[in-house]
């Protein structure tokens, strides 16, 4: 069986700073042995991890649309920010990815994808993130399973760590895989982990994405 953490970032997220090492070194030693790369705005750590990690990688990315945030999985490279939510779909089914909808109905978080948009697409999607362990209440996964029930979705889960201590804070219990759709089905058998990270985590990204911000200043 696969533990799977489908929602990691790495230092080519603007708010994040862990080594791609870091990130291998810290799920050998927690028994993670499945992880999603989902970087925001880029597919290229990713692709780096899938060619260093003793393990399986899934190249996702974390795409900004107008209305909020879905990742696109089992990437082959970058899609562009800032495309509306049809575009952007349209550019994951192009390479081949799944869609799946991270920390969906999060009242807290910005980027989540906007409530009544992920209703108008549910048809269009392949994944749902029903646990993330940033979403500091638990409505939040309350909402998300009972939409994939309802609409037949399968589930997925991720610490969306952006630190390495959180890795694995959220992962999925499942069995192996070879490809986009025994993935998919692989998925629907798997069991969700998990608990929730200290919302004192999120100053940590905050001060990383000032950081950032003034670098490029």
């Amino acid at each position: 069986m696969l533990k799977a953490d489908l929602h990691i970032h790495t230092k080519y997220s603007s708010d994040c700073n862990t080594p791609l090492e870091k990130i291998i070194n810290r799920c050998l030693k927690i028994g993670i042995n499945c992880i999603a790369i989902s970087d925001h705005g880029t597919a290229e750590g990713a692709l780096k991890m899938q060619s260093l990690a003793p393990f399986k990688v899934i190249v996702a990315e974390e795409i900004l649309t107008p209305h909020g945030e879905i990742m696109g999985m089992f990437l082959k490279e970058t899609i562009p920010s800032g495309l509306s939510v049809e575009q952007t779909i349209s550019q994951i089914r192009t390479q081949g990815g799944l869609v799946c909808v991270p920390h969906p109905f999060d009242i807290f978080r910005p980027s989540a994808l906007d409530s009544g948009i992920i209703e108008e697409i549910a048809d269009q999607i392949d994944i749902v993130e029903v646990f993330n362990s940033r979403a500091p209440l638990p409505q939040a996964s309350i909402k998300a399973q009972t939409f994939a029930d309802k609409y037949g979705i399968a589930k997925s889960a991720g610490s969306d760590a952006h630190t390495p201590r959180e890795i694995g804070n959220a992962y999925v219990e499942m069995p192996e895989f070879n490809g986009r759709d025994d993935f998919l089905q692989a998925l629907r058998t798997g069991k969700v982990v998990g608990h929730r990270t200290s919302p004192l985590i999120h100053f940590v990204t905050s001060w990383t994405k000032l950081k950032s911000r003034l670098k490029r200043q």
